[in-house]
């Protein structure tokens, strides 16, 4: 006979979801889980996500507003010489069957946010002191983690980023030799910042002497961010955005990010036909959305009122509790920079040479302004309370990973873990990418251009989703694209 659960979470590697496991257990709450399963990421995604990353957590609980806290990259520069900017450095990215390039070094880093967040989500909703919550992943950076298959393919493809500067190669290259699966990846200094961060909160990594060594380490080397950018960071909250579908409600990240709205404006159109959507449809609805991120779109997501008139390298977490929190938290250090501060422990984001975040042309956004990403922590509600827990990683694909998901659940009745593994489409410039097992004959005979893929691919993204199935049961789903996992927890 099932026990009682605890509640249930989703990450993006096994020691992630284990930690916000080993939470709940210990009494913590969702939010407590998701900042403990946060930290452990940081060590055992390094290449995805780190305290020099940023990121949004979307919180709910049946008896309060919505939350959505913003703690995601700021565009750098303030009392900085643009005419010293260092050049970006392309980097091309290989997923097998489609190639990406990434933008990386010094001119790449903007502010980051995961320290500020961590903090501030903790003060805000925690019940468990954050020194507690720390000390796992603190262990872990000190002993070491073996890299898994699908860590040690993003350390593979992001080889150019992983070698691009001697602290990174030290990190990821020792003695000359990439790492692979099973090596460890040991991070001392990471360590010990993840324990300061604890103890101390966010203060040293924005205004004491980690900010300074950070901010002059990226200024040395061409960069953009100043000890002015960092002191005068903080983190947003935001109200998340709500459109309804098939009788539920759906919350996810308001602008200035991109990525919520556009989900949120792909179910609506869907909502418009009561039938069951094809691919053809879907495919169709990608399409249209895709057109309406035009230069007015970009430019208006700084406007408060435009979610309301518009509607008319990355890692997720989600954790569902017994008592009805809900979180969802989306952190991401983009490809990385490659840029890593001796002393500090951090490994800086890459987002001021995301192309996905930089459509119009790179370094046009003024200091301070948020970036408009495409990352969209997810809740979709029924009767107030939360089914559905989800988001992904995958830069562009992350709109068309969390709306195939979202339909395979409400409009499929499929159960989490099979609505994660089924396979995606992704329509993107003029082609439609599709992975093996997605039924294709209405658009081939529409004419579509295909990318077929051999295999599920993480270009896809990487979907970690929890939910309360119609019994009431709590289960979830990591996204094997991305080596993800999920743990529920019984008394």
């Amino acid at each position: 006979m099932a026990g009682q659960q605890l509640g249930v979470v989703a990450a993006g590697h096994p020691r992630s979801a284990q930690a916000g496991a080993d939470v709940l257990r210990a009494g913590g709450n969702a939010v407590d889980a998701a900042l403990g399963a946060i930290l452990t990421s940081c060590v055992c995604e390094p290449m995805l996500t780190g305290l020099g990353a940023g990121g949004y957590m979307l919180v709910t609980h049946p008896s309060q507003p919505p939350v959505l806290l913003d703690f995601f990259v700021e565009a750098p520069g303030r009392g900085a010489d643009p005419s010293a900017r260092a050049e970006l450095i392309p980097v091309d990215v290989s997923f097998g069957d489609a190639i990406q390039v990434f933008n990386i070094g010094a001119a790449s880093v903007g502010t980051y946010g995961v320290a500020a967040g961590i903090c501030e989500a903790s003060r805000r909703f925690g019940r468990m002191r954050l020194t507690e919550l720390a000390a796992p992943a603190a262990q872990l950076a000190r002993t070491g983690v073996e890299l898994n298959a699908q860590q040690a393919y993003v350390v593979q493809i992001l080889d150019g980023v992983a070698t691009a500067t001697p602290e990174a190669a030290a990190l990821f290259a020792p003695e000359g030799r990439l790492l692979g699966e099973g090596d460890p990846v040991r991070q001392p200094e990471l360590a010990d910042a993840i324990e300061r961060l604890a103890a101390e909160g966010s203060e040293p990594f924005y205004r004491g002497e980690v900010a300074a060594a950070i901010a002059a380490w990226v200024t040395d080397r061409g960069g953009m961010l100043t000890r002015a950018d960092l002191a005068a960071y903080q983190v947003i909250e935001r109200d998340p955005i709500h459109v309804g579908y098939r009788g539920h409600e759906v919350l996810t990240n308001p602008p200035p990010s991109a990525g919520g709205i556009l989900i949120a404006r792909a179910l609506q159109l869907l909502s418009a036909s009561p039938a069951q959507p094809s691919v053809q449809r879907l495919v169709a609805v990608m399409e249209r959305v895709q057109g309406e991120r035009t230069a007015d779109f970009l430019e208006g997501l700084g406007d408060p009122g435009f979610a309301a008139r518009f509607l008319g390298s990355t890692t997720h977490i989600a954790v569902l509790d017994a008592e009805g929190w809900a979180c969802s938290v989306t952190c991401s250090n983009g490809s990385c920079s490659g840029v890593i501060v001796p002393g500090t422990g951090l490994h800086l984001n890459n987002m001021m040479g995301e192309q996905d975040l930089n459509p119009l042309g790179f370094h046009r956004y003024p200091p301070g302004r948020r970036m408009p990403s495409m990352m969209a922590p997810t809740t979709v509600l029924r009767e107030g309370a939360p089914r559905l827990v989800l988001g992904s990683a995958g830069s562009n694909r992350i709109r068309s990973a969390i709306l195939q998901t979202i339909v395979r659940v409400i409009d499929d009745g499929l159960p989490v873990p099979d609505a994660v593994e089924a396979p995606r489409a992704h329509f993107e410039d003029g082609v439609v990418y599709v992975e093996p097992g997605m039924e294709t004959g209405e658009l081939e005979q529409a004419g579509a251009t295909l990318a077929r893929f051999r295999a599920l691919n993480l270009f896809f993204g990487g979907v970690q989703a929890v939910e309360r199935d119609p019994s009431g049961r709590l289960r979830g789903a990591g996204d094997p694209r991305r080596g993800g996992a999920a743990v529920v927890v019984e008394t």
